[in-house]
């Protein structure tokens, strides 16, 4: 059974709403009553961006990481930067950007308080920030998360999507309350955090795990603070 059509079981079972409708849900509203075109950051690029599916609505698309990228490897952007979101926050000038997506970063923020804060101060008035990651009080988060460091590169390389997605976890501020307070620490406004079941995607490389994140996130569905993916958006004031 191929991936692609494993997936299309799972709203069967009741697994929504998907971490990528919510996204792009989140991404229409910071797009509906904006300008004609935006300037657009994707903090923590790593290969491929929600953003792409706006590119005729973006004037400029900046991606940053703190891992550089395969030659010709992020054809969508614009320009790339060696940039660590929780460094220095003059890596980028303030006030550059209209919109700014954030994928799957804060589980590895070594300084959440700081890198939140980078984000609102490259963020203009008005601006907003969508981001996703994961959710400590799933229980196979927690677990995940919480197994010796010497773990945790062989059990991504297992687990996730692509080896080239292993990278090392810290988990500080990795569930909705921390979430929330943070950017509200930050200065961001109209913060919203909601959870997706997102699991079986994430673990899909293979089957055994795949069905694994199936029932991980079965058994959290009817819980919502307790589904494995965070999705948060927020605006910073005028």
């Amino acid at each position: 059974m191929t991936e692609r059509r494993r997936y299309t079981y799972l709203p069967r079972l009741g697994l929504r709403p998907g971490l990528a409708e919510t996204v792009a849900e989140r991404l229409d509203a910071a797009f509906a009553d904006a300008p004609a075109q935006l300037d657009a950051l994707d903090a923590g690029c790593g290969r491929k961006s929600a953003l792409t599916g706006y590119r005729k609505r973006i004037r400029r698309f900046i991606g940053i990481d703190i891992h550089p990228p395969r030659p010709g490897a992020l054809p969508h952007l614009d320009a790339f930067e060696l940039v660590d979101v929780c460094g220095d926050p003059s890596a980028i000038e303030a006030g550059s950007f209209d919109v700014v997506l954030s994928s799957f970063t804060v589980e590895h923020f070594t300084d959440p308080a700081r890198a939140f804060a980078n984000l609102r101060r490259w963020l203009r008035p008005q601006g907003r920030l969508v981001l996703t990651t994961v959710n400590r009080r799933h229980p196979f988060v927690a677990l995940y998360l919480g197994i010796p460091k010497w773990l945790q590169r062989p059990a991504q390389r297992l687990l996730k999507a692509s080896p080239a997605d292993a990278h090392p976890l810290v988990g500080i501020c990795n569930d909705p309350a921390r979430v929330r307070a943070g950017l509200e620490a930050a200065g961001f406004v109209d913060v919203r955090v909601v959870s997706v079941p997102h699991l079986s995607r994430a673990w899909g490389r293979h089957l055994p795990f795949f069905l694994l994140g199936v029932l991980g996130d079965l058994l959290m569905q009817p819980f919502p603070s307790r589904r494995s993916t965070l999705v948060a958006d927020a605006r910073v004031p005028a």
